[in-house]
């Protein structure tokens, strides 16, 4: 009796081990937090493999939260993609918790050559919004291929390359239009005022000078002070700003009342600049975001500055 016991208790011991095993093997699947980076990994794996995004089509990536169902997708999967530099503030812990339970994690950002934020507020951090700058987003994509083709199983390696190679052929030729695009606004022109800094790559990239945000901050979670607006306003004065550039998932009733605290003939553009739309929304690719902001850009800074 006391050795059928003794038997019993020594199984009950393994069979987390073997749950454990279990669960490890049975990974599969690519899961990606921000649906930019989801466009970006289904342009590299094509059908080789599912791909879970978690962040519906004009979320806000600094505040969007997952169901249990999605974080148990997390841990499940054979390799999780995720921006990283603290973008993704509303489910960092379940990344965090992905990685202690030794699933893969790729933090696209970091391997972007990221830069640090210009703002008084975020001034010495690293920005996460790398994908304004499409040689950042070539960096981002070779990330990607070689994280896939590194960790998941069974993957056809030579559609992934292939797929991959034709991408960065199509961001190249993204990046030499946006710089003959940009190239027609005169220098003195190049200025950008947005609702949150979220412009420091591509302004690093074409050359231009960032004047300031609405929000002094590179998350939209923070808010200005009367004086930080009131300060901005001056700036925009000064330099004679034709537009305040606002995400259109965003509202911008802070934006508007800034743009008439100016006193000049500022408006106020819409632009996808956190978050892909839904197809026929004008914004439902990377690289149809891109065009349609380069175009937006172009025409606001061609506006009247008086």
């Amino acid at each position: 009796m006391r050795r059928v016991i003794g038997l019993i208790a020594a199984a009950a011991l393994l069979v987390p081990v073997v749950t454990a095993c279990t669960s490890e093997a049975e990974r599969s699947g690519i899961v990606v937090t921000t649906n930019i980076l989801g466009d970006l990994t289904r342009a590299v794996v094509g059908d080789a493999v599912p791909v879970t995004v978690l962040m519906q089509a004009g979320a806000d990536p600094h505040s969007f939260a997952i169901s249990a169902r999605q974080a148990a997708d997390i841990e499940r999967s054979a390799l999780v993609v995720h921006n990283g530099l603290g973008l993704e503030e509303g489910i960092a812990r379940h990344v965090q918790a992905a990685v202690a339970a030794g699933v893969p994690t790729l933090a696209v950002a970091e391997r972007a050559d990221p830069i640090q934020y210009t703002s008084d507020e975020s001034a010495g951090q690293l920005d996460p919004h790398f994908w304004t700058d499409p040689r950042r987003v070539r960096m981002a994509v070779e990330a990607i291929s070689a994280e896939v083709l590194a960790q998941v199983d069974g993957i056809n390696a030579e559609a992934v390359q292939a797929n991959t190679q034709r991408y960065l052929g199509e961001l190249d030729e993204l990046d030499r239009w946006m710089t003959d695009r940009f190239a027609a606004i005169a220098a003195e022109r190049r200025q950008l005022v947005t609702d949150h800094h979220v412009f420091g790559y591509l302004a690093q990239r074409f050359g231009f000078r960032v004047i300031g945000a609405v929000i002094p901050s590179g998350t939209t979670l923070a808010s200005p002070s009367a004086s930080d607006l009131d300060d901005l306003a001056t700036a925009i004065r000064t330099a004679g700003v034709p537009a305040i550039f606002a995400d259109s998932a965003q509202p911008d009733r802070l934006s508007r009342v800034l743009a008439e605290h100016t006193g000049l003939q500022v408006q106020v553009v819409a632009l996808h600049t956190e978050s892909l739309t839904p197809p026929g929304g004008g914004a439902a690719t990377y690289l149809e975001m891109a065009r349609a902001n380069t175009e937006a850009i172009a025409r606001g800074l061609s506006g009247p500055t008086t």
